[in-house]
Parts: structure tokens; C-alpha cells; sequence
């Protein structure tokens, strides 16, 4: 087994990860029951899906790490999970606005800026695109699309994985990894392009509701779930981690990456409480911000 493998050192760490996964998931759980009881039901379940990335993960990571077979199908579930977050996140912004019709008043004659990354931050002669019910539309839909794709391309990578026709870290042209992982990469900036064309909009609106906090955990997540974990596999693919018998260096690189993934996740959950669990207030009815100028002129 795993266990009699180990050494006294592996033997602790191990130990000391299972309790940081276990410790995020009762943190998890003690405030998905605050926020059950405290916030409305109109955003209860979207907070409690996006409070849930960080324990979720850091469970996966913690499976793979003891059962080392399972790491394709529990990396496969985190990424599943964090496609539906990210739409999650989107959804989010627009209920803390107070919903679509409310948004689309607020900025009634406002306009999107989409040189933003990560596609276009460099391309600073696009256009700004007004804010209509239609370029709302095609924002959830650049997130909801992450959510559909993703899960049946990583369905199908895994029964090309159970025909022997998928290898993970085979990035030959002639294999089907190179092609899904593009097109999921591909699938994934365009994700995050819409979340960063509403964040850029709301985040002054949202500052007094921590939105750049939330914004930057999110963020977190997403650099160390896929980025992180991509750059460790890299190396380990290229032998710059080196095998330690009876461990490949793949093997090893999944190790690291899982172990690494398990300490950050719990940190982001601890955070991901304290930011969430504050009380915020509503924002003003976009009738009452508008009308106040002219109160104020009338008032004399």
C-alpha cells in the first residue's frame, strides 16, 4: 500500500494534508449553514457553488495524492467543478447589481470595455460595446459555454483513456491530448474574458460589497488549479523533475502538484470565509441615485 511506502517524514505530511482537507471541508460546511440562514435566496446557492471551489479541489488533490490511479478522474472532477464556478462567478456579479434588469438600468447608456485579458488586453482599438440585454446574453453565454464543453470533452478524453487511445502527458500531433487540451485552453480564455469584461465594469459599483477580494480569490484559484498544475507537468514531462524510485518523474510531478494544491486551497477557503461572511448592504435603487442631483437642486 501507499502508506507502508512511506517514510516517517512522508508519513507526517501526508497526515498533515488529510487534516488541512478535512479541516476546509468542515470550514466549508459551517459556512455554507451561515450563509443558508443569512443571504436571500435569490444568491444563496451561487455563493455557496463558488465557496465550494477551494474545498472541492483541495479534496480531489488529497484523493489523488493516497490514491495515486485516481489522479485522471479526480483532476477531470475538480476541472468540471470549476467550469460550473466560473459561470457561478459571472451569475454573481450581475445578482449583486441587483439582477439583470437592474444592471441594464444602472448603466443604461454605459458601455462594456473588452480589451481586457486574457485575450485582448493588448488590443486597445477595439471598440466599447454598449451594454444591452443582447451583450449580457453573449456574456453568459461565453461562460455557459465553459460549463457545457468542458465536461463532455473530458468525457470523451476519458473513453478515449479506457481504449488506450488517451495519454495524458502524450503531446504528440498524431495523439487526441494535444487537440482536447487546446481546445479546452482555447474554451477556457474565452471563459475568462467575459468575467473580466463584467468585473471590469461593476467593480466600482461593487467595491463597497469586497467584490476585488472575491475577484482576486477567484483569480487564485485559477492560476493555481490550471496554470501551476500545467507548468509542474511540464517540467515533469521534460525530466526537469527528477524520478525518485519507485515514483516516475509524472508521478512525482503529480504529487507535487496535488500537495501544493491541498495547502493553497486551504488558505483560500480560510480567506474565502472571512470575505464572504461579512454583512454588506444593499445598493441604492438606480431611481434614488439618479434622483438625488435633482433633489439637491430643488432643496434652495
Amino acid at each position: 500500500s501507499l502508506s507502508a511506502g512511506l517514510d516517517l517524514p512522508g508519513r507526517f505530511l501526508f497526515a498533515t494534508l488529510t487534516l488541512m482537507t478535512l479541516i476546509a471541508i468542515l470550514v466549508f460546511i459551517e459556512e455554507a449553514v451561515y450563509i443558508y440562514r443569512k443571504i436571500p435566496s435569490s444568491k444563496r446557492s451561487i455563493i455557496i457553488w463558488i465557496n465550494a471551489a477551494a474545498p472541492v479541489i483541495s479534496t480531489t488533490s488529497c484523493i489523488g495524492m493516497w490514491v495515486p490511479r485516481s489522479t485522471m478522474f479526480t483532476d477531470f472532477t475538480a476541472g468540471i467543478f470549476f467550469a460550473i464556478v466560473i459561470h457561478k462567478f459571472l451569475m454573481m456579479m450581475i445578482k449583486e447589481c441587483g439582477g439583470q434588469k437592474v444592471l441594464l438600468r444602472r448603466f443604461e447608456n454605459g458601455h462594456f470595455t473588452i480589451s481586457t485579458g486574457p485575450c485582448c488586453c493588448c488590443c486597445l482599438c477595439l471598440p466599447r460595446v454598449p451594454i444591452t440585454r443582447q451583450t449580457l446574453f453573449w456574456l453568459k453565454l461565453g461562460t455557459f459555454q465553459f460549463a457545457v464543453f468542458r465536461p463532455v470533452l473530458i468525457f470523451l478524453s476519458i473513453v478515449l483513456w479506457t481504449n488506450g487511445n488517451y495519454v495524458l502527458y502524450n503531446l504528440s500531433p498524431k495523439g487526441p491530448a494535444l487537440w482536447i487540451s487546446c481546445f479546452i485552453g482555447a474554451l477556457t480564455l474565452f471563459a475568462l474574458w467575459a468575467v473580466g469584461i463584467m468585473f471590469r465594469k461593476v467593480r466600482i459599483l461593487l467595491k463597497c460589497k469586497n467584490i476585488i477580494p472575491k475577484f482576486a480569490l477567484y483569480q487564485f484559484i485559477v492560476i493555481l488549479n490550471h496554470l501551476q498544475t500545467t507548468i509542474i507537468n511540464i517540467f515533469a514531462t521534460q525530466k526537469i523533475i527528477p524520478c525518485a524510485p519507485p515514483l516516475s518523474s509524472t508521478a512525482r510531478g503529480s504529487y507535487i502538484a496535488q500537495q501544493l494544491l491541498i495547502m493553497e486551497m486551504f488558505l483560500i477557503t480560510v480567506i474565502s470565509r472571512v470575505v464572504y461572511r461579512r454583512k454588506y448592504h444593499d445598493l441604492e435603487p438606480p431611481e434614488c441615485v439618479a434622483e438625488e442631483p435633482g433633489d439637491k437642486k430643488q432643496t434652495p
